[in-house]
């Protein structure tokens, strides 16, 4: 019995398949050091993570700004649809938005070319109406401020 558990501590195998040296002359063999193999990983894994993250985030900042975009722009479209119109706007021209006694107008005549005379209290903004027909604020009011529809 005995010489059966010798037998079986040596590798009989091949010599390049050997997990232990079998001569002076064979490479030397060190057993690997798992704890440090593991730590490399996850910390590899944590960085290429944050770093994945860190560009979903600024992805869905982008994302996040374009919605609050359109929702301004939906807001300002309602607004102006709301207004008086005397004809039909079409896409891609700008109309030019003013407020007579509390009503507001759209218009097709921008303050400059009304000369001294407006006839309406307060121009509000030019605005330009974009092929999904919502309106853009092209020119705010003169104050500079922002302006509420």
């Amino acid at each position: 019995m005995s010489e059966e558990k010798d037998k079986k501590s040596y590798y009989t195998g091949e010599a390049k398949f050997s997990p232990i040296p079998l001569s002076v002359s064979s490479p030397v063999i060190k057993p690997e050091n798992k704890g440090k193999i593991k730590a490399s990983a996850v910390e590899t894994m944590q960085k290429q993570a944050q770093q994945q993250i860190g560009m979903l985030r600024k992805q869905a900042d982008v994302i996040m700004s374009q919605v609050r975009e359109i929702e301004a722009r939906l807001e300002v479209s309602y607004s102006i649809y709301e207004a008086e119109m005397k004809f039909t706007p079409k896409i891609g021209e700008n109309y030019h938005l003013y407020e007579n006694k509390g009503q507001k107008i759209l218009s097709f005549i921008s303050p400059k070319e009304w000369g001294e005379r407006m006839p309406y209290d307060n121009f509000l903004a030019t605005v330009l109406l974009l092929a999904d027909r919502t309106w853009e604020v092209q020119v705010r009011n003169e104050e500079g401020g922002l302006m509420v529809i």
